[in-house]
């Protein structure tokens, strides 16, 4: 068995330098979006829209931010597979899941009454905007690093500001 990784791909191009007054109202969006939610329900959001959309630099940065502010690693390493292991989670959790998981892929072209109602049992109306903010930004970050290819494994919690 060989044990050389592959090598890093390079960043296409750096969206905070190239486009700053973009990144800095990202930023500004991003921090009012999660106003008012449990920090941990908004890292849970923002790891599994990374994970529909193949994320790897904001897989990186999200499940290491939970776990610096205490999510435990079962809870992160079940999230692609949250339906079937949802004993790991509350149902307010759940319903804000596939939430996510509906404005993330819009296959239908809308998102399904029923999963809107089950997160309106869990969310008052000011909590469901702000978490439709919040599933709404991650998906615009994810495409961003898609695209521009940020390189995952070199994040420290806290050291970027998002």
């Amino acid at each position: 068995m060989t044990t050389e990784k592959a090598p890093e791909h390079t960043l296409r191009l750096d969206m905070a330098k190239l486009a700053p007054e973009v990144y800095k109202a990202m930023v500004t969006v991003d921090a009012a979006a999660k106003k008012g939610l449990d920090p941990f329900l908004v890292e849970l959001v923002k790891i599994r829209a990374s994970q529909i959309n193949h994320c790897a630099f904001c897989l990186d940065m999200h499940a290491k931010d939970a776990l610096a502010a205490g999510e435990t690693i079962e809870r992160i390493t079940q999230l692609a597979a949250w339906e079937e292991s949802r004993h790991f989670y509350t149902e307010q959790e759940a319903a804000a899941l596939e939430l996510t998981e509906a404005v993330t892929v819009l296959t239908d072209g809308f998102v399904p009454d029923e999963v809107w109602e089950r997160a309106a049992k869990h969310f008052d109306d000011t909590q469901l905007a702000h978490l439709t903010a919040v599933i709404t930004v991650i998906n615009a970050w994810n495409r961003f690093a898609v695209t521009t290819r940020m390189v995952p494994g070199h994040y420290t919690p806290g050291a970027l500001k998002r």
